[in-house]
């Protein structure tokens, strides 16, 4: 596989990426101890003999990518090495991301999917109303840094416990250069950032990885307007990863990960417009649209 192209960031935009993608002592600090009293949960701990395993297996040597279908309980496949925009891509194509909230970054891939199929997207009456009202814009590829920082900041009356270090948001800022990652921005009347989310183009599936508001839902509202856009390119589905709050009340679901990988290998990467994206509309028109009535994809 020839490397992608990718296009240099111009001193500024890499200034500006050198004073956002940082964390202070006491971040690193916060993030290693949570992270391990995270790991220690009763729901999670069960996972640690299949990362031993996989960290032996990784000492034994090989660089390659892991074979999702062995994935450890957790969905823990392998050692992220590796995280070129190259090697991103093949990842991804491979329902493989990284992730990790300390140490060397993993390879996972559990055995469900979050999805949303286009036709299956649910609007509700209230985010219908506030797109109606047509009082916040959105834009694509405008600020991909303010969002992925915005993504990764602390949220009031939360523990700071994020996976999106420096490392990884650098790789996915070049993933954003070479045109495979892209970001939604909402923003209020005063100009401000207040909504938005960010993921990564591969074989015709987007993968959501990360969304904030700070204002009621700006995220959904961006998000609604991104989905209908991926759907009218046509992609072929949204992968959300896991389980949130937000995806499942706009209809996401469950497949096994066999089914993503075959939809990815039917899928190919020309399906995934790369380059910088350009919104086509505004939300109040977003606000009429009735996925429901769309024909649903091919099988």
């Amino acid at each position: 596989m020839n490397s992608p192209s990718i296009i240099p960031p111009i001193p500024d935009v890499q200034a500006r990426r050198a004073a956002l993608f940082r964390e202070s002592t006491r971040d690193v600090a916060e993030r290693i101890a949570l992270g391990i009293a995270w790991s220690l949960r009763p729901r999670r701990i069960g996972n640690l003999p299949g990362l031993a395993r996989i960290w032996l297996r990784d000492f034994s040597g090989g660089s390659e990518l892991p074979d999702a279908r062995e994935a450890a309980k957790g969905g823990i496949a392998g050692i992220a090495h590796d995280l070129s925009v190259e090697t991103l891509l093949a990842a991804y194509s491979r329902t493989l991301y990284p992730w990790g909230h300390f140490g060397l970054f993993k390879w996972l891939s559990t055995e469900e999917r979050c999805v949303l199929f286009f036709n299956e997207l649910h609007i509700a009456k209230r985010l219908r109303r506030q797109m109606r009202q047509n009082e916040y814009r959105v834009t694509f590829d405008s600020d991909f840094e303010g969002v992925m920082k915005a993504c990764a900041e602390r949220r009031p009356g939360r523990f700071h416990l994020t996976w999106l270090r420096p490392k990884l948001m650098h790789a996915f800022a070049d993933l954003y250069d070479a045109g495979h990652a892209h970001s939604f921005e909402v923003w209020n009347k005063d100009g401000a950032l207040v909504g938005g989310g960010y993921g990564v183009a591969a074989n015709g599936v987007f993968f959501t990885e990360s969304q904030f508001s700070r204002e009621s839902n700006t995220s959904k509202m961006g998000f609604t307007l991104f989905n209908w856009h991926l759907k009218k390119w046509g992609f072929l589905l949204n992968d959300g990863k896991d389980p949130t709050p937000t995806i499942n009340e706009m209809n996401f679901r469950t497949i096994p990960r066999a089914e993503l990988q075959a939809i990815l290998d039917r899928g190919t990467m020309a399906m995934c417009r790369p380059g910088r994206w350009q919104c086509e509309t505004d939300l109040k028109s977003i606000a009429e649209w009735q996925p429901e009535k769309e024909a649903a994809p091919v099988a």
